[in-house]
């Protein structure tokens, strides 16, 4: 289980990248969004019900959100988890219908068919550029990190001592996509993870400029 995540009061969720440890909390790059919805807490407590309740995980959770889009203070949100809801096919959908821009922040990456889509797009004309952890990108196997410079990417290796543990993308200016979710086959098959696409400019604008930071440090 990868989960990260905070019902609160069934009003409010808080989630993101970040571990519940000091290292994550102040010394480690990290995202936490907090959202108050009442569909978006039922949404996450349904899954957390599922594990602590049903003691069901990884390959055995079932698809059962109950709110998978929904509306937020006029931000559009789309929620998923996996294993159960597919969560590759719906980031792989967002990426091939990027226009204009990805930038990415990636603690690992190792999904080909992630990277084969970021390629494409690239191909396309469409800006894609990425900062990723540097002890990942040593230790992983199958990493995508010498495949995008291969390709030409601007693709960069985070500078903090410590790591970079963020699991972002930033779609045309307009579309974040957050969560605990790995880029990698992991994620997608056996951990138990949640992934949120959030269509708001505002909200896009913040996690840009921390793609900035991170990206020109």
């Amino acid at each position: 289980m990868h989960d990260k995540f905070t019902v609160i009061d069934r009003l409010e969720v808080w989630t993101g990248s970040m571990n519940y440890t000091v290292n994550d909390a102040y010394r480690n790059n990290n995202n936490l969004i907090r959202i108050r919805s009442a569909e978006l807490a039922v949404d996450y407590t349904t899954e957390f019900d599922e594990m602590f309740v049903n003691d069901l995980f990884g390959p055995n959770t079932r698809a059962d959100t109950p709110y998978p889009t929904l509306d937020v203070g006029g931000a559009q949100l789309e929620v998923y988890f996996s294993p159960d809801d597919g969560a590759a096919a719906h980031l792989l959908g967002l990426i091939r219908s990027a226009r204009k821009s990805i930038y990415f922040l990636a603690y690992s990456f190792t999904s080909d068919d992630l990277a084969q889509a970021l390629l494409e797009r690239a191909g396309a004309g469409v800006m894609v550029a990425g900062v990723m952890e540097a002890s990942q990108v040593d230790s992983n196997q199958g990493g995508e990190y010498g495949r995008f410079r291969k390709a030409g990417l601007d693709v960069r290796l985070d500078d903090n001592p410590r790591q970079m543990h963020d699991k972002v993308m930033i779609i045309d200016g307009q579309i974040v996509v957050t969560g605990s979710y790995n880029f990698s086959a992991n994620a997608e098959r056996t951990n138990d993870e949640n992934m949120l696409f959030i269509r708001d400019a505002e909200v896009a604008a913040l996690y840009q400029a921390e793609f900035e930071k991170l990206f020109n440090p």
